[in-house]
Order: structure tokens, then C-alpha cells, then sequence
């Protein structure tokens, strides 16, 4: 067990330092950036039919290093006709008394229009200290390097105290009905909590200074509604004034008006506190105004015009498609607005779709949820395992802010909360922003010298979260 000294606070930020860790030898480096090269190279998205492919290359590896066969799960599932797979790997601890922990991941990404990419987005290319690829940063670095630790571990001899466990979701995606499979399997249905390598990482500056890293611990829930007026139609040459997409349009203006209320929870009151502590301008103050008065509409205004930092405060609902008409000589039959929301914790898909259809104000047109969705809570602030997410940070950035908070995108992790896992982000990569948030976009990448350093921040993590209990 490491022997941890802390150096004092600076700012909020607890300094920590450890006794070195093992070094991470440049072979195991040299296998960690193989095998993200080898499952970029398999085409996980949508409809390819690969992801069971791609298990099973995993699955070979694992074998290889020393898991037994039965500590291998495949979870199949069949989406739109396609099968896929979740993957489990057990690492067996010495004590069945602990619960387990699960380390959260997914194998699938989306789709690429390789005509609009630099590089082949299915052929992995290193240049310029990047390493380019679809899912090179959306999830394959995160799963590559949690399964890469876990191959290391295990050549080393090292036993964990307790079962940690790999869940690999083969459609974080486009479902996440293997993730709905993964957080039921028995092995991990009762862990203590989840690290999910898709939430965290963090931000630092083009020369690498001012790094700085999040700990994802709630997520907005993701919902999209349809919104559809329908006609009889007619003629164009005969215009009424009862049409369907001026329905749709007054549908559109209504959505516009919509302001859902300010809402704060534990996640977001720390971040919007450290914004207000970094900023001495308009915004700063305003948001310092919101956190005494969430219903400061003077605050609230100025709060509006800085989208990226005001999300975090309310649900948003936004048109994003729409779908009218059949014929350039015809009066619409049909006009569909399509509207996608994030919603704050606790703040139900049902009350969302009343105050949509409330503000429309039209009975006959209908507001009907999109597809699937899941509402899950915060997960709760775990003191020592925020401890253990710092040190591990501090191995390789010394001294760089670790903070929770709230994503406004999805992941896997809103399924395990939903199952009463408490899950948080975990991760040091390292982006240039916005340079580097290249995610379902082209020519994503990821920074190599940031993915060679995650080998021994996981190593770390992983023997303290995973070790005897600390005092």
C-alpha cells in the first residue's frame, strides 16, 4: 500500500503525493497503443455487425495473461436485427466480503463519413503526437487502457481485495440495452460503485500547462419528443389558413419561450461555486447572484448569453430536425418538429413533455416521447474515493484540480446509477480544448503522450481502490 502524505489546501485543491509507484515498462506501452490500434481498426459502429468481433479479440488477451475461461462473460443482445455483445472479465479478489467494484467502458462508436476525414477513420495513423481513428477518444483509449491495466496486473501477480470486474457495452451508442445487461450480471449488480472511463479525463493548455480534470458524477437525462400537427391537406392553389406547418411554426416559436427554472444539486452548486471563484466579470457575478437566488431574472439573463457554462443550471429543450410536407404543390398533411432535451437530475421525462405540450397550447397537436430514455439520480460525493481519483491524477499532473460534476451528454453511467450503482467518472487523458473534442466528429484523435501516462495512473488507482482498506 502506497504511503500517502498530504501537503496542505491550495484553492480547494488537496495536494497529495505517494511513494512511486511500479514503472510502467516501455513494452507494456508498446502493447497498450497495439491494441488500440488493433480495435480502432474494427469497425464497431452501427450496423457493422463487429462489436462481438471486437470482444472476442479481447477476450483472446485476457485468456492469454491468465483469466479462466469462466471469468470471461459475453452478454449477446440483438438491436435492429444486429447482434451485439456486453463483455465481463472478473479479476477475483481475496475477499468475497467487499462488494466489488466495475470498471465501465464501451466497444461500439459511431459512424464515420470518411469523406469528410483527414485520415482513413477506420485505419489507425499516428502523426503530429496524435493518435487518429473513430473512437480514438470515444471510448476505444479509455477501454484499450482499462484492459490493458488489467492484462499488466495480472502478468504481475498482483490480487486485488476484492473482485473489480470489466463491463464493456457493445451500444452505449445507440441503446444501451447491453449496459442494461452488464449492471444486472451478478457479479456487479451490488459493487460498491462504478468508474467509468467514458466520463472523465480533463483539459489543459496547448503548451500542456494548467491541466485540470473532472470526476463525472451525475449526467442530465437525455429525452427527444416528437411534435406532429396533422392536416387534411388540399391544393396549394387553395390556402387555408389551418396548416400544418404554421402549426408547427407557432409549435416552434412556443418551445422557443420555454425557460425551465434554475435548479442546483450537490454536484452543481461545487461547480458553479469554483466558476464563481474564477471570474470577476459580468458572468461570474451573475452566477453568484443565481446561487443566492436561483430565480434572479436579471442574473438569469446574463447567465443566457453563456450557453456553455449556463447549462449546467437548467434543462434545456432545442429543435433539431424538421419534417413537413409531401409535394411542392400541396398543403402539408403532416409536419413534425423534432426536439431534443437534457433535463436536470430529479426533474421527471413526463414533466418535461407536460410543460412542452402546456407552452404549445394546441390540443391537436401531439407531443409524444421519442424512443428510450433513462432518468437517474446524482451519485453521491465519496469523499475517499475521491481521494484515491486525486492521488491517482496527481501521479502524473502534481498538484492539478480534481472536481466533480455534471455532464450535460450521456453515457453508460446513467444506466448503472439508474441501478442504484453509484458511478463516477474516472480518467486523466488530457485534451486541448477545443482542439481535441473531436468525438463522434472527424478526424477525432487522442494525444499519445496523455494515453502512455494512463497505464500508471490505473495502476495506481486500481491498487488503492482495490487494496486493503486504508485507515
Amino acid at each position: 500500500m502506497m504511503m500517502i502524505k498530504r501537503l496542505g489546501v491550495l484553492a480547494g485543491v488537496v495536494l497529495l503525493t505517494a511513494a512511486a509507484p511500479p514503472p510502467v515498462t516501455p513494452a507494456e506501452k508498446a502493447e497498450a497503443r497495439a491494441i488500440i490500434r488493433q480495435m480502432i481498426a474494427i469497425k464497431t459502429a452501427k450496423g457493422e455487425g463487429q462489436v462481438p468481433v471486437l470482444a472476442e479479440a479481447l477476450a483472446v488477451r485476457f485468456r492469454a495473461a491468465g483469466f479462466a475461461a469462466e471469468d470471461i462473460v459475453m452478454l449477446p443482445a440483438v438491436i435492429d436485427g444486429e447482434k451485439t455483445v456486453g463483455l465481463l472479465v472478473r479479476y477475483r479478489g481475496k475477499s468475497a466480503a467487499r462488494k466489488p467494484i466495475a470498471l465501465l467502458a464501451h466497444m461500439d462508436v459511431v459512424g464515420a463519413l470518411a469523406e469528410n476525414w483527414a485520415t482513413d477513420p477506420w485505419q489507425p495513423i499516428e502523426k503530429d503526437g496524435y493518435l487518429y481513428g473513430r473512437g480514438s477518444s470515444d471510448n476505444k483509449a479509455g477501454m484499450t487502457l482499462l484492459a490493458t491495466s488489467f492484462l499488466r496486473l495480472k502478468r504481475a501477480g498482483w490480487v486485488p481485495d476484492r473482485d473489480v470486474v470489466l463491463a464493456f457495452s457493445g451500444d452505449e451508442e445507440t441503446g444501451m440495452r447491453t449496459t442494461r445487461l452488464l449492471a444486472a450480471h451478478a457479479w456487479v449488480k451490488d459493487a460498491e460503485f462504478a468508474l467509468n472511463s467514458d466520463a472523465g479525463g480533463g483539459q489543459m493548455e496547448r503548451d500542456g500547462s494548467n491541466p485540470r480534470f473532472a470526476i463525472q458524477s451525475a449526467e442530465k437525462t437525455v429525452a427527444t419528443y416528437q411534435i406532429a400537427a396533422a392536416n387534411s391537406g388540399g391544393h396549394s392553389s387553395v390556402p387555408r389558413p389551418d396548416n400544418a406547418i404554421f402549426d408547427i411554426a407557432d409549435a416552434i416559436k412556443a418551445v422557443q419561450a420555454v425557460r425551465f427554472p434554475v435548479e442546483f444539486n450537490e454536484i452543481t452548486r461545487a461547480m458553479v461555486a469554483d466558476r464563481v471563484a474564477a471570474r470577476s466579470d459580468e458572468l461570474g457575478g451573475a452566477l453568484k447572484a443565481l446561487l443566492a437566488n436561483p430565480a434572479d431574472a436579471a442574473a438569469r439573463a446574463i447567465a443566457e448569453k453563456h450557453p456553455s457554462d449556463a447549462n449546467i443550471l437548467w434543462t434545456t429543450c432545442v429543435p433539431t430536425m424538421l419534417k413537413a410536407g409531401n409535394a411542392p404543390n400541396a398543403l402539408p398533411q403532416n409536419a413534425v418538429l423534432t426536439v431534443n432535451c437534457r433535463i436536470f437530475p430529479g426533474t421527471s421525462v413526463a414533466a418535461v413533455q407536460a410543460v412542452l405540450t402546456k407552452a404549445i397550447g394546441n390540443a391537436a397537436i401531439k407531443v409524444t416521447l421519442d424512443g428510450d430514455t433513462v432518468e437517474s439520480p446524482v451519485s453521491p460525493v465519496n469523499a475517499r474515493l475521491f481521494d484515491s481519483l486525486t492521488r491517482a491524477v496527481h501521479v502524473n499532473y502534481t498538484g492539478a484540480p480534481v472536481k466533480p460534476n455534471m455532464s450535460s451528454g450521456g453515457t453508460d453511467g446513467r444506466v448503472w446509477r439508474r441501478a442504484g450503482v453509484p458511478t463516477y467518472g474516472a480518467g486523466s487523458l488530457a485534451m486541448v480544448h477545443p482542439d481535441d473534442g473531436r468525438a463522434h466528429g472527424t478526424d477525432e484523435r487522442v494525444r499519445l503522450d496523455s494515453f502512455d501516462k494512463e497505464l500508471l495512473y490505473w495502476d495506481v488507482l486500481l491498487r488503492d481502490v482495490a487494496g486493503p482498506v486504508r485507515p
